[in-house]
């Protein structure tokens, strides 16, 4: 479970929008962290939840069911257990297609067709993991097959968010991780053994 050094708020005096937010959270994950320090800010969390995920990911030009694929992706590779449990959620509410929300660690699997793997690929490349991270002219190509540049611009864009919060969720301890999270912080390096 998270351990932020953060202050919580109690959940019996969040503002409504973060005392819904907190009630479904921990209906779904039986945690919600997150939400109990957020207010210590409601007015921040209120941004994120109105402008980012109601006005840009749930609005814009590119489809729910695209934006669920890729913020799925992410939070797979990241391996945010608490993430992964709201977005499978709301991808198959979303109306992505379940056979592609068990399949997303398999980019490959031929349940994904060309523009689905062309979207996989535009996150493992905005992720916080190594590897290329240049969207290079062979993406751009296979992307530009079924989006316009400005769509390409707006994905980028909610990856490029989602990675960063990814990043913040992590650093304050605000979020579970998956047991195979690529992104644990490190164990102690010094121990006994090391100080001989």
């Amino acid at each position: 479970m998270p351990d932020p050094l953060l202050q919580r708020a109690d959940p019996d005096e969040l503002p409504s929008q973060l005392k819904e937010a907190w009630q479904r959270s921990f209906e779904l994950r039986g945690d919600a962290t997150l939400f109990e320090v957020f207010g210590q800010h409601p007015e921040l969390f209120a941004w994120y939840a109105d402008r980012f995920y109601g006005e840009l990911f749930g609005g814009g030009k590119v489809s729910r069911q695209v934006k669920e694929l890729l913020r799925l992706r992410l939070s797979t590779l990241h391996g945010c257990r608490f993430c992964n449990q709201g977005n499978r959620h709301d991808a198959l509410e979303a109306g992505l297609d379940a056979a592609k929300v068990e399949a997303i660690g398999h980019p490959e699997a031929e349940v994904f067709d060309e523009r689905d793997r062309a979207v996989l690929e535009l996150a493992d490349r905005l992720s916080l993991l190594g590897g290329q991270q240049v969207i290079d002219t062979e993406l751009h190509q296979r992307l530009r097959r079924h989006f316009s540049d400005a769509d390409i611009l707006e994905l980028g864009m909610v990856g490029g968010i989602l990675a960063g919060m990814a990043r913040f969720l992590f650093a304050f301890d605000l979020v579970e991780r998956e047991d195979d999270c690529p992104l644990h912080p490190e164990e102690e390096a010094f121990n006994e053994e090391t100080l001989k």
